[in-house]
């Protein structure tokens, strides 16, 4: 997932829970500060957010020395009736061919800036 570019107010579609764990999936070994930066969250907003995915049994860590390695459940079905029978893995996966276009931008933005 790429970073954010720029500031954002206002609502979004996709909740700061959602991008934790998109941001967790990319590398389950993220520091909670790189995951806070990458979302534009403070390292407690995140602490708070990964005990909310662990309690409801979405994610789970094991400390490795200094550092977490996260594990992602993507059989969890999701919480809400709307997104009935949806899983974890069908989330990320939506999230990930949302992401790929983006990825692939700054690569092709240079690209068409050197005329090729």
């Amino acid at each position: 997932m790429s970073g954010a570019s720029e500031p954002h107010t206002g609502w979004t579609f996709i909740t700061n829970h959602a991008r934790v764990l998109a941001v967790i999936a990319e590398d389950q070994n993220a520091r909670v500060r790189d995951i806070a930066a990458h979302c534009r969250l403070t390292e407690r907003a995140v602490q708070k957010i990964i005990s909310d995915l662990e309690h409801s049994g979405y994610l789970s860590h094991t400390r490795e020395g200094r550092g977490n390695t996260y594990q992602i459940e993507p059989g969890t079905i999701l919480r809400h009736p709307a997104e009935a029978g949806l899983t974890v893995s069908s989330l990320l996966g939506l999230l990930a061919q949302v992401d790929a276009p983006h990825a692939a931008a700054p690569q092709a933005d240079q690209e068409s800036m050197r005329g090729a």
